[in-house]
């Protein structure tokens, strides 16, 4: 097991770029399974769950060409469907949250595809009934292997029909999406999710010959096509890593520049970070932070206690509740998190307050932060990173804290961030991986 050993209190400065979207890369890395031609796709991330379904899909005969380390062409034309069934596949797809979007386009071309039980992060319940709802409505059946914990899939011909999903899951449309291009007839996918992963999604079908609808609502309609094209797909800069960088900017009293940010695809994130007191001048495409000795949180206009709650989009990620959780830690004034999507996402805190954060943990959906205002500094102390979003927030603590912490289990930091303490460390930090 790895450690970060991280020494706090240095002040960071410099420009920061992110990396690709974590999040788009594991949808439109999925899709190339859709042809049979070549894909090239640019700004992938190079982090653990990516390379992970890049490993499955070579296993599966893929033709992966790494062209250097963020580019890559694909060609599935020869995919081994057979290797569905190994036991190999099994086990490494289980410990990939992002393998279920293998299912859609498997499913479309190969009439058959296998969904494992969720694996990843340790935030709760994560369930597939959306995704296996839609497949089913195509026309797919499935069967559940409970010795084994996973899903078989086939269908002869999916076929397009009407969809109101009973939640807007990112991963649900997506897989849903990819399963219907290639499906007869027409589909209709109503209460679709709509972040910029799913219209990246949407439009690099498009260019492959794909027929949708409404790109960017929460109503896609798909004419199914009988083939698809190979094509070139650029991906976002990753948002959550813009917002973590804002957030440390801020917990360090640091100046720091993300360069390429992708400001237009960002929604509300900038405005959630101003509204905890932070300055962030956007020029272009680059988003400044000042070195600011303090900040204070907004009230809401009745002078009531600020809330902030994870929401489908154009509404807050979820992924980036934890780093706003942290960032208000020094601010001035009081700030109510309401994470409603996952029921254990919030359970680190407890390490917070053993660093001398204030922080009421209410049910394991809410948490009151009280700031510290600069009064005191948290303190170093030993911890353990539960999932990506939590471990990076423990990270900026560490950061901002008097003398060394240090962070176990930091695999899950590396799942969903490229060379982080050496990308940090640039910047100032004093990051050791032990």
């Amino acid at each position: 097991m790895n450690i970060f050993e991280v020494t706090g209190g240095h002040k960071l400065s410099g420009s920061i770029t992110p990396q690709g979207a974590k999040n788009e890369a594991l949808q439109v890395i999925s899709a190339v399974l859709l042809t049979a031609e070549e894909v090239l796709i640019k700004n992938i991330p190079d982090i653990i769950d990516v390379n992970l379904l890049i490993e499955l899909l070579k296993d599966m005969q893929v033709k992966v060409n790494r062209i250097d380390t963020h580019t890559c062409t694909f060609k599935a034309d020869e995919v081994d469907v057979a290797y569905l069934q190994s036991d190999a596949f099994h086990q490494k797809s289980g410990r990939l949250r992002g393998s279920v979007m293998l299912a859609g386009p498997l499913l479309a071309r190969f009439k058959k595809a296998y969904l494992p039980k969720p694996g990843g992060d340790k935030i709760g319940r994560r369930k597939l009934d959306t995704h296996l709802i839609g497949f089913e409505k195509l026309g797919a059946k499935y069967t559940y292997h409970e010795d084994a914990s996973y899903f078989t899939l086939e269908a002869a011909q999916l076929k397009g029909t009407f969809l109101l999903l009973d939640e807007p899951s990112v991963t649900g449309t997506a897989n849903i999406l990819m399963a219907a291009v290639l499906a007869e007839g027409t589909t209709s996918i109503y209460n679709a999710a709509c972040e910029p992963y799913i219209q990246q999604l949407s439009k690099m079908l498009v260019r492959m010959g794909a027929s949708i609808e409404g790109i960017g609502s929460n109503l896609l309609i798909i004419h199914g096509v009988s083939k698809l094209n190979g094509t070139t797909h650029q991906m976002l800069p990753d948002m959550i890593e813009v917002g973590s960088f804002i957030g440390l900017a801020a917990m360090t009293q640091s100046a720091i520049t993300i360069r390429n940010a992708g400001v237009a695809d960002l929604g509300v994130i900038p405005d959630k970070f101003r509204q905890l007191g932070i300055v962030l001048d956007i020029i272009g495409d680059d988003i400044h932070i000042p070195a600011q000795d303090d900040y204070e949180i907004q009230k809401f206009m009745d002078g009531g206690i600020l809330t902030i709650y994870d929401h489908p989009w154009p509404g807050l990620t979820p992924d980036l509740l934890s780093i706003i959780l942290v960032t208000a830690i020094q601010a001035k004034g009081s700030l109510l998190i309401h994470q409603k999507m996952f029921e254990s996402r919030l359970f680190f805190v407890d390490k917070l307050i053993e660093m001398g954060a204030q922080v009421i943990l209410c049910d394991p959906h809410r948490a009151v932060v009280v700031g510290l205002e600069r009064e005191k500094n948290l303190r170093g102390i030993t911890m353990s990173s539960p999932d990506i979003r939590a471990g990076v927030s423990l990270l900026i603590a560490a950061l901002s804290a008097d003398g060394k912490s240090k962070i176990q289990n930091i695999e899950q930091i590396d799942r969903g961030y490229e060379n982080i303490d050496g990308r940090l460390n640039a910047l100032g930090a004093a990051i050791k991986r032990l």
